[in-house]
């Protein structure tokens, strides 16, 4: 095997990710492989940091489909540099933001909620008598940024 290379078995070793995960994402366009005469996959060492990128950006909740609008975002045919994924970063630091907010809101406000069964709903965060709320759109509207709110 050429040293610049890794085989699917030796990605998935070192990237902690499953080898079914990985053709998954190849064919979702979120990795890419070389071919052997085999037709044996053979993944860029830079291919790596595009798998941690995925890994981490699914475990904070962000789609795949959003992951593979930023990686399209790199440029292709050649490997991105540091500038590229600040850029990316960049890009990203709003929607981060507000993912960040909803949480931190999610955490302060359901912690009562989650063990009380709704039995006092002079204290609910989330009643909304009447469905009051359902002219301001579909879905939470008190955990959700109201409109004109961004």
């Amino acid at each position: 095997m050429h040293e610049a290379t890794l085989t699917i078995g030796q990605l998935a070793d070192r990237s902690g990710v499953a080898p079914s995960a990985l053709r998954y994402y190849e064919r979702l366009g979120l990795i890419h492989a070389a071919r052997t005469g085999g037709n044996q996959r053979r993944y860029a060492r830079t291919e790596l940091r595009r798998v941690a990128f995925i890994r981490i950006s699914q475990q904070v909740g962000v789609s795949l489909e959003e992951i593979r609008a930023a990686l399209d975002s790199l440029p292709s045919g050649r490997i991105p540099t540091p500038d590229d994924w600040a850029a990316l970063s960049r890009a990203w630091r709003d929607r981060l933001d507000e993912r960040i907010r909803l949480l931190g809101k999610l955490r302060d406000d359901l912690d009562g909620c989650i063990g009380c069964g709704c039995l006092s709903l002079q204290r609910c965060t989330l009643y909304n008598p009447g469905d009051s709320l359902a002219a301001e759109g579909p879905g939470p509207r008190l955990m959700l940024p109201r409109p004109g709110q961004g």
